[in-house]
């Protein structure tokens, strides 16, 4: 008897677990579908910007700018890290913060400043095992990054490159591809690469021609700067799509090992009901025939 009921108890219990991650699996489900139509529209307007910074810059051919202008001995930069604030979404972040080590190792070999800038609780506390320290922290992202938040950042590295503070910017993120199909991976936003290369044009190309007012350089002086900080608003919001979807993965996939373990647990339940009413029926039928 004491077996059936732990077994039982048990029982209820994987079913309630099961019930939680069900529900959070929904939750996943829908942030994921609006975090992805962000993201979608992100990624169309950075390529527009792109393609739009190329065409003025084939036509500007003696233009150059700060943030196009690569160091040639690079000594310090900053990496920021993208991670999440809670837990339960599978590998997402220990994909991003093996790379983050493997950064952090390669800095440290070549003797390269690397500045540290940390979102997410879970490299934070990634970080303080690792015992390091963070030079800049943010956990007021989630699912739903803002603009202006990102704009805010991204103007601060703008104004260190061009003071040649830092040599480099890097983010390390997962970056979304599909719905099926996201990698983790360090990218670097600064110094820009050629417009036409970010805008996946082939170099030499046609150019469209434009008319300017006041002038192809002074539009580039703005158009530039903007682009990079879309840039780096489409790493958070690949970001958020793709933990999302990690543990959207991750709570199916502890839901349907919940539904396993509550058959395995109903079949050890009912063998043992069943040992126990057959016990049970052996010492009625034994105590009748002892009485006759």
């Amino acid at each position: 008897m004491a077996k059936a009921r732990s077994v039982l108890k048990r029982l209820k219990a994987v079913r309630n677990i099961r019930k939680i991650t069900r529900t959070m699996e929904l939750i996943a489900t829908a942030r994921f579908k609006k975090a992805m139509d962000r993201a979608t529209q992100a990624a169309a307007y950075t390529r527009k910007i792109a393609e739009l910074a190329a065409d003025l810059a084939a036509s500007a051919t003696n233009f150059s700018h700060p943030l196009m202008e690569a160091r040639e001995e690079p000594k310090a930069g900053v990496l920021l890290v993208l991670t999440s604030n809670r837990g339960l979404c599978g590998g997402y972040n220990s994909g991003v913060l093996k790379l983050v080590q493997h950064r952090m190792r390669e800095a440290a070999a070549s003797g390269q400043k690397l500045i540290l800038e940390v979102s997410g609780k879970r490299g934070l506390n990634f970080l303080r095992f690792q015992k390091a320290k963070a030079d800049q922290t943010f956990t007021n992202f989630e699912d739903k990054p803002r603009y202006d938040e990102v704009d805010a950042i991204a103007s601060r590295y703008i104004q260190m490159y061009v003071n040649r503070q830092i040599d480099w910017v890097d983010v390390a993120f997962v970056k979304f591809q599909s719905a099926s199909r996201q990698a983790a991976t360090v990218e670097t936003l600064l110094p820009l690469t050629s417009p036409a290369a970010t805008a996946g044009k082939p170099a030499g190309g046609p150019a469209i021609q434009y008319d300017f007012y006041p002038s192809a350089e002074d539009i580039l002086e703005e158009i530039l700067p903007a682009a990079f900080k879309a840039r780096l608003f489409k790493c958070f919001l690949d970001a958020a799509v793709s933990e999302q979807i990690f543990r959207m993965v991750a709570m199916k996939g502890a839901t349907e090992n919940a539904g396993d373990m509550i058959s395995n647990l109903s079949r050890i339940y009912n063998r043992a009901r069943q040992a126990q009413i057959t016990s049970e029926l052996s010492e009625i039928i034994g105590g009748a025939e002892a009485l006759n």
